[in-house]
């Protein structure tokens, strides 16, 4: 697998509009960053072989990327343009954590790939982004629909789900979360676990995350934040864990400098930045 991060700023993203910090005049390009979302892209070996004789004919980035199930996490105001400069050209299913604009913004430019993939686009959730997304794209979901909207397929989260079927099926558990008073989702996939945008995880639920390799979590500054988790509780919850890697990510500007905080951090601890290629 690997996973590539998008974005990993919080709502406002960094630099923040009007904002003279440090960090938001940072000419580092790791203190640039759009809002949360990351590609997950499983590879399917035997999919590989079967293609492989295929690769020199006129469809060859097709069938290069046909190897793949690509899983997006969330899809925020910036899609666009993190699709655009990661070349993704298909996409086979959305996992929203929550509902916030921040979070599912983009989705109107589903469109692109409703096109060239002729079919709706697989969308998972739990019951309180669902109504959230209904109320708020109810021009998809209307039963007489303008030709060109975007066309999504809404499928609640109960329990673990599968994305995909066949040879590009990906069994997928949901990790259920705390944003406050909100309740979220992150995802376990294989060995990887990704949670944005928490502060809080029942015993039972942490317990699903026991073997992960590698852990995403939110971290959205060293203070501590009545919905987010902060530096110092995202690092118990790694601590508890015990990932061999963790990433932060959803930062804002108040996180500080990259290279200044990347020296605070415990060996194995990491702040994700945008553009980052993990292998899992």
């Amino acid at each position: 697998m690997r996973l590539t991060f998008l974005g990993t700023g919080t709502s406002q993203g960094v630099p923040v509009i009007a904002c003279h910090c440090r960090v938001c005049r940072s000419g580092d390009t790791r203190d640039k960053r759009l809002r949360t979302s990351a590609l997950l892209q499983i590879e399917n070996s035997k999919l590989k072989i079967e293609n492989s004789a295929d690769a020199g004919n006129s469809s060859q980035l097709s069938i290069l990327n046909s190897q793949f199930t690509n899983i997006l996490f969330d899809i925020g105001p910036d899609f666009r343009q993190q699709m655009l400069r990661e070349g993704v050209d298909h996409l086979d299913a959305i996992l929203i954590t929550h509902a916030h604009r921040d979070h599912v913004a983009g989705l109107d430019d589903i469109r692109s790939f409703n096109y060239v993939q002729h079919r709706k686009m697989d969308v998972f959730l739990n019951a309180e982004a669902r109504v959230a997304i209904e109320r708020d794209y109810h021009y998809i979901f209307e039963p007489h629909q303008y030709p060109g909207l975007p066309e999504a397929d809404l499928h609640t989260v109960s329990g673990e789900f599968r994305v995909g079927s066949g040879e590009r099926g990906v069994e997928v558990m949901p990790i259920k979360a705390m944003h406050k008073d909100l309740p979220v989702l992150g995802y376990r996939v294989g060995e990887l676990a990704y949670i944005t945008d928490a502060n809080y995880m029942a015993p039972e639920e942490m317990e699903k995350l026991k073997g992960v390799k590698v852990l995403v979590i939110n971290a959205l500054r060293r203070e501590k934040h009545f919905s987010h988790y902060c530096l110092p509780e995202a690092l118990e919850v790694i601590e508890k864990v015990g990932p061999e890697r963790a990433y932060l990510t959803h930062m804002s500007h108040e996180m500080g400098l990259h290279e200044e905080t990347m020296k605070l951090l415990p060996a194995g601890v990491e702040l994700a930045y945008d553009g980052l290629k993990i292998e899992i």
